[in-house]
């Protein structure tokens, strides 16, 4: 196994400890703020000295590469992207951390997905439509890393996937701009250019998320083991299930404790570190 480290800043001291720890043989840097320890074994003490240290750290097979996958998976909101598109939306009606907090605890797992989609968009009722443009153009930044990170993708002709529980309106505008393949979210009911507080169709949840995900894999006839998902919230863990290989992204610790990896402090791009080798 490889022993994958990576964060903001990782210090030569820490590198030597945990190579100590994990009896490594040699510290090689593959990338700025990278560093990949080889023939590495696990040790009870190395997650804790990474969250002290605010490294990032993943066990990898030396067999695990790039070219095993055939599609990646993706949620959108604190994932792909850095906000929460309907706590933003209802900033507009001053209504933020009324919703916020809605959010907050239904991606913590303490509250069901759809039901609380329902609450949220309820209150957001009469906002111009407008204020969704808004909120993509001056609220609306991707992931550190991100277009890195898919820019690889697609290069190697991996398929993306970005199924969200948020809405068509920005799920739309991010497949056309960053080229995704394919895109599952909920579309927002307007009438006379104002939201009515409905979702229309079927609410993609946690469960919706997990069945889009199956739903191309078995279109591209590919296995688990060539899909990867990526995720941050309660809602993301069907999903991720069904992924050969899991990511928490800055993710709840719900989330976290369920998935191949979690990636906590580096940007979206920390993703490809998580392959032996990309040839």
């Amino acid at each position: 196994m490889y022993l994958i480290i990576q964060g903001p800043n990782v210090e030569t001291a820490d590198l030597k400890q945990l190579a100590r720890l994990s009896v490594a043989n040699g510290i090689e840097q593959i990338a700025s703020n990278v560093f990949r320890l080889a023939q590495a074994n696990p040790h009870p003490e190395i997650e804790a000295l990474c969250a002290q240290a605010r490294l990032d750290f993943g066990f990898v097979p030396e067999t695990q590469t790039l070219n095993q996958l055939g599609l990646v998976v993706m949620d959108m909101d604190s994932t792909l992207i850095t906000i929460e598109c309907i706590d933003e939306i209802a900033d507009m009606l001053h209504l933020k951390p009324q919703v916020a907090a809605i959010t907050a605890s239904a991606m913590r797992g303490e509250i069901d997905f759809a039901q609380s989609l329902a609450q949220r968009v309820a209150l957001l009722a009469g906002l111009e439509q407008s204020a969704l443009q808004r909120v993509y153009d001056e609220r609306l930044e991707l992931s550190p890393g991100a277009e890195k990170f898919l820019a690889t993708l697609q290069m190697r002709g991996i398929k993306t996937l970005l199924v969200s529980g948020g809405f068509t309106f920005f799920t739309d505008k991010l497949k056309a701009r960053l080229k995704l393949d394919y895109t599952a979210s909920n579309t927002l009911e307007i009438a006379d250019g104002k939201l009515t507080g409905k979702v229309l169709g079927a609410i993609v949840d946690a469960q919706g998320k997990a069945e889009w995900l199956k739903h191309i894999r078995d279109q591209l006839g590919l296995k688990r083991d060539q899909v990867i998902a990526i995720g941050d919230g309660a809602n993301d863990l069907k999903m991720l299930a069904e992924a050969g290989i899991s990511v928490a992204y800055h993710a709840k610790p719900v989330v976290r404790a369920q998935t191949t990896y979690a990636i906590n402090y580096s940007g979206l791009d920390a993703v490809l570190h998580l392959f032996a080798r990309s040839e």
